[in-house]
């Protein structure tokens, strides 16, 4: 039955697709067709004359109308108003006429729902129809009218669509469910009993859009799954590709739930019987405490096995799915086999070369792969791509290279010099978003050893008359006053040019020159005294109420008075504390909360809908649910 279902599904879909085609290429024949279904006649004209060919009695002048209102669809066209021209066909004993008018009014029945509901009963005969694809349409329509006072209707034609012999029926029920539940969310109960009959089917066709109806209406119905399990494992290669995407993803979830954790320090893997234990008997541990064996459940192992050969797939999204199931539930030196199919890691490291072509979001995540791949041996290859790249015109993607060489910096001892050095170079850069970006950078590495790099300082401290990003001065006046004890000549000098611009400044390089001030009144007050007093009068009538109070509270922490001697005695302690080094971190870091390949994993936030990946389980649920009895045929 399913060889034959499947290739008339085929050879149904081809029709219909020639319907089109035939519909947009066709020309009229007959005279009473006339000129009038020329592309370009006037619209009202053309669909009288389809009204009047739809209500003729010739079958011919009938389909001929139909293809051409198919036709109309394809390309984009409203023909909305020939609904009640069209629905009175429905009941036409012309299998080819019956097909065009179920494709139209699947398209229209939820726009024209008061004519639809004039014609259920109509549907309601189709789905006794022996023809499986009229019962599928049939119901494909009845789903699509989104009125609430037939949902008895649609689910009396769900459930015997369930136990329709056509697994293509079967197929339609299920997405039906999903359409059902979204009209009316109190049928659950009855669709779940639908859900768990379905999910016991063997055809291929049906699974995939049945596990999409369980996820849709009872995602955490898992006993539901428990049954089926091993069928579900084992049909998967022959399920369509978009319905094996969303059982892998399902059977991920499930897998966490009913497996212990196979990443367990120590265990070795014996692929011959499937059994995985730890090493206790050999001679090194013999008279440590023996640990528990971890033995890999072969349901778990059935799983990793079926869905291996999936990483062949033309689908990537197949690919994708198989790659987050082997990364969230396979043994540690099992995740490899997915790097291949993945084009990932080292050996294929100029696969992640950027191109002028990419979207901005691909680039930044080319940037990640190539940042995490860097290691001794490659950086500077990965260096020198960098330098390319900070060269762009998309400047979000120059400003992410340059923290990308940051992390690189960190990451690598033996290239941080040369990182510095480099990003120190970006400063004489014309486009500000660079040496803002730099000059950020720069802080945050020097802060991670600040002893060695007195003469970037200085070097910074040159240029800073030519730096006009507001985020880029603010920056190395932070340096300056943070380690003014290692320039104590430069310092002073570029505190004295801030006071001479301090009132044109931006809001955020005021607020650093007086922590300048401040720091520099502590450490030199010889040299800077009467300037921070002039600074701090400054900024004591500034036109920002922020520096205004920064001010009136560094005057009273610094300068000593009658009434604030006590908190005095603590001002270097408060200003010039040693502050922890910044961690130069990824952007997309916080992402393995979710599970890989979902729409919260692309977007980092958690989205309507998204099922938590859970934990492993410290013991592992009764094995014996997934036990099916096998009935001998007779």
């Amino acid at each position: 039955i399913l060889g034959m279902s499947t290739s008339a599904l085929y050879n149904d879909q081809g029709g219909a697709e020639a319907a089109v085609e035939a519909g947009q290429e066709s020309t009229p024949t007959s005279s009473s067709t006339g000129a009038a279904f020329g592309l370009f006649s006037a619209d009202f004209k053309k669909n009288e004359d389809l009204k009047e060919m739809l209500e003729s009695n010739k079958e011919s002048l009938k389909l001929e109308a139909m293809k051409r209102v198919v036709g109309l669809i394809a390309k984009g066209k409203n023909a909305s108003e020939l609904f009640p021209a069209v629905v009175k066909n429905v009941a036409s004993k012309n299998i080819e006429l019956k097909k065009l008018v179920y494709v139209y009014l699947v398209r229209y029945a939820e726009e024209q729902q008061d004519l639809a509901l004039l014609s259920i009963s109509t549907f309601q005969r189709a789905l006794k129809d022996p023809n499986q694809f009229i019962r599928a349409s049939a119901l494909r329509v009845l789903s699509s009218i989104r009125v609430p006072i037939i949902v008895p209707i649609m689910m009396l034609a769900i459930k015997e669509a369930a136990a329709d012999l056509s697994p293509y029926v079967r197929k339609t029920s299920a997405h039906a469910i999903q359409k059902l539940f979204s009209l009316d969310p109190d049928q659950k109960e009855q669709l779940i009993e639908v859900i768990e009959k379905l999910l016991k089917d063997k055809s291929t066709l049906v699974a995939g859009s049945v596990v999409m109806a369980f996820e849709e209406v009872c995602p955490d119905r898992i006993d539901l799954i428990h049954k089926n399990y091993r069928k579900l494992c084992n049909l998967l290669v022959d399920v369509e590709e978009w319905g094996q995407v969303v059982i892998i993803s399902m059977l991920t979830r499930y897998a966490r739930t009913q497996f212990t954790s196979p990443w367990k320090e120590g265990a070795v893997f014996d692929e011959n019987n499937e059994k995985t234990f730890y090493d206790s008997d050999s001679e090194e541990k013999k008279g440590q405490i023996e640990a528990k064996p971890y033995i890999m459940d072969p349901d778990h192992r059935l799983l990793l096995r079926n869905t291996k050969p999936l990483l062949q797939s033309r689908n990537t999204a197949v690919v994708m799915s198989v790659a987050q199931l082997y990364w969230h539930l396979a043994p540690k030196h099992e995740v490899s086999i997915v790097t291949k199919s993945l084009g990932m890691f080292e050996p294929f490291m100029k696969s992640f070369y950027v191109r002028s072509t990419d979207a901005t979001h691909i680039k930044t995540l080319k940037l990640e792969i190539l940042t995490n791949l860097a290691n001794e041996a490659n950086i500077s290859t990965i260096l020198r791509e960098f330098q390319t790249y900070v060269k762009s015109q998309d400047k979000a993607f120059a400003a992410a290279t340059i923290q990308a060489i940051g992390r690189c910096a960190t990451n690598i001892s033996e290239v941080t010099d040369t990182c510095l050095n480099g990003l120190v170079l970006l400063l004489s850069n014309r486009d500000e978003t660079v040496v803002a970006e730099s000059v950020v950078v720069i802080k945050k590495l020097l802060q991670t050893q600040p002893t060695q790099h007195s003469e970037i300082i200085k070097h910074m401290a040159k240029l800073f008359d030519n730096i006009t990003v507001p985020m880029a001065r603010a920056s190395i006046l932070w340096l300056m006053g943070e380690y003014c004890e290692r320039v104590p000549k430069i310092a002073p000098d570029v505190l004295r040019k801030m006071a001479k611009t301090f009132t044109i400044e931006e809001d955020i390089v005021k607020l650093q020159t007086v922590n300048l001030a401040a720091k520099l009144y502590l450490t030199n007050s010889k040299q800077t005294k009467l300037l921070t007093q002039y600074i701090l009068n400054l900024g004591k009538y500034d036109q920002n109420y922020d520096i205004r109070d920064r001010t009136r509270f560094i005057r009273q922490l610094i300068v000593p008075s009658e009434k604030n001697g006590a908190l005095n005695k603590y001002a270097r302690r408060i200003l010039l504390a040693p502050k922890p080094a910044p961690v130069l971190e990824s952007a997309f870091k916080d992402r393995d909360r979710y599970q890989l390949g979902t729409l919260s994993h692309s977007l980092n936030i958690k989205a309507t809908g998204y099922q938590e990946l859970s934990d492993w389980p410290a013991v592992a649920p009764d094995q014996s649910v997934r036990n099916v009895e096998v009935i001998e045929p007779v």
